[in-house]
């Protein structure tokens, strides 16, 4: 009767997987410091009017964000076109924001269908 490995201190372990634990490990650390890098600072206009005297609020942020793809392509091109409105209410406007790409990217006009049996 063959005996059953015992998972724990004394398992034995290839050498393979020795060497792949460090090239893991350096890819999370890697993919972790890349997304604190990617973190989005303070808005310092957040709550504070435009030059027109306006604050776009949470109806603005829903336009914008199911724009968000048109207005990505365009704003790459153009120096005139900003992908968000940084003369914002805060809260309200990210919420209407993230809810407008959602309809458009995933969750409304170009999300999945279910398919009829």
């Amino acid at each position: 009767m063959e005996r059953q490995p015992v998972f724990g201190y004394n398992t034995p372990i290839s050498k393979e997987v020795i060497m792949k634990r460090p090239i893991i490990l350096t890819g999370i650390l890697v993919a972790i410091l890349l997304l604190a890098v990617c973190a989005p600072g303070p808005n310092d206009l957040e709550k504070t009017a435009s030059a027109d005297g306006r604050t776009a609020g949470f109806f603005f942020g829903l336009w914008h964000g199911f724009i968000s793809p048109v207005t990505f392509i365009i704003s790459i091109f153009s120096r005139n076109v900003r992908f968000y409105e940084v003369h914002n209410s805060g809260n309200w406007y990210n919420f209407g924001f993230v809810l407008g790409a959602g309809l458009f990217l995933s969750g409304g006009i170009l999300g999945r269908k279910k398919k009829k049996n």
